[in-house]
């Protein structure tokens, strides 16, 4: 059977929504994801904001209520008849997120398990044929087929496979 390992943050998570959030409260923006989608200034504004104050990434609770993409769970479900999949998270980098992360899975996903989720801090150890992420970085040195999510960050990157939503992995994989 083959292996699809699959990105929690901004593939399963829709997690940018939530640090668009918190830059607004934090620092009275009004950022919202449709004009950073259409303006390069406006989202090159905003990452300066977020670097300025990124800090409720480390702050208790952050991870617990992320909402969940889009068609994600019923894919997912779907993917796990015919693959065996994996959760695969660069959770160490936030040990707060550690707990969280498993918290919202069991909420969202509780037919995953703890059994198929892996918290790393590197991805280039997974060994699957295909990683669904939203980072270059764990693409580049993954040896199985890498599929790029898309995520405000990543929108100039044109070298991999790109999927936009759930809906378009279920085409590709099923």
């Amino acid at each position: 059977m083959k292996r699809i390992a699959i990105d929690m943050d901004d593939v399963l998570a829709d997690t940018s929504l939530k640090i668009i959030d918190q830059v607004n409260l934090r620092l009275n923006k009004n950022y919202n994801h449709a004009d950073l989608l259409e303006s390069d200034a406006l989202k090159l504004a905003f990452y300066q904001d977020y670097q300025f104050d990124n800090q409720f990434l480390w702050e208790p609770g952050f991870f617990l209520d992320i909402a969940v993409k889009e068609d994600a769970v019923e894919v997912v479900k779907q993917l796990q008849e015919k693959y065996e999949v994996f959760i695969v998270s660069a959770a160490t980098e936030f040990p707060e997120s550690m707990k969280e992360k498993l918290i919202w899975l069991e909420e969202h996903f509780p037919f995953i398990g703890w059994q198929h989720t892996v918290f790393c801090g590197h991805k280039h150890m997974i060994q699957a044929d295909f990683l669904i992420d939203d980072h270059e970085k764990n693409l580049v040195s993954f040896t199985g087929k890498p599929i790029l999510y898309s995520a405000l960050h990543n929108l100039h990157i044109h070298d991999y496979e790109r999927v936009s939503t759930w809906k378009e992995v279920s085409q590709l994989f099923l």
